[in-house]
């Protein structure tokens, strides 16, 4: 945290000026500083400020975005359950392994028929198994299409 501090009369001389024109620059507010007893402190930054030079940038942390998805499947029997339960863990940790792995569990509730898959993990991550879950249950050939005819 130690920042460097400058007197009045460094930043005079690092600046061509006289030692009043800092004083008058420091009075006037265009020149911020700290008062440390009878003398001045000016920091580094605020006389970047001053002279226009761009302030070092600061390190920025990234911090990649998290999803959480509830996928709902209705009218799914124990063994479909079962199945895409399967198919999603697999995907989930077979993933491109670019990015973080996904965090996902199934459940099903064989009163309702209904299964439940949550999904956590990162964007690009959850939206490739959101398609392939969308693939599996879509269309005349998906997991659920047999079913259907069944009913």
């Amino acid at each position: 945290m130690g920042e460097e501090m400058y007197s009045v009369e460094q930043v005079a001389d690092r600046l061509g000026l006289h030692v009043r024109t800092v004083r008058g620059y420091i009075r006037s507010g265009r020149l911020r500083a700290v008062r440390i007893g009878k003398q001045y402190r000016i920091a580094r930054t605020d006389l970047d400020a001053l002279t226009g030079r761009p302030r070092p940038a600061r390190p920025t942390t990234v911090v990649p975005a998290e999803v959480s998805s509830i996928v709902q499947v209705d009218g799914v029997d124990r063994a479909t359950a079962d199945r895409l339960g399967t198919l999603v863990l697999a995907a989930a940790n077979t993933g491109s392994g670019g990015g973080r792995p996904l965090r996902v569990q199934t459940v099903h509730d064989e009163e309702r028929n209904r299964m439940k898959i949550v999904i956590l993990g990162g964007a690009a991550e959850t939206a490739e198994l959101l398609r392939l879950v969308d693939a599996v249950l879509d269309g005349d050939d998906g997991l659920l299409a047999g079913e259907a005819g069944d009913a």
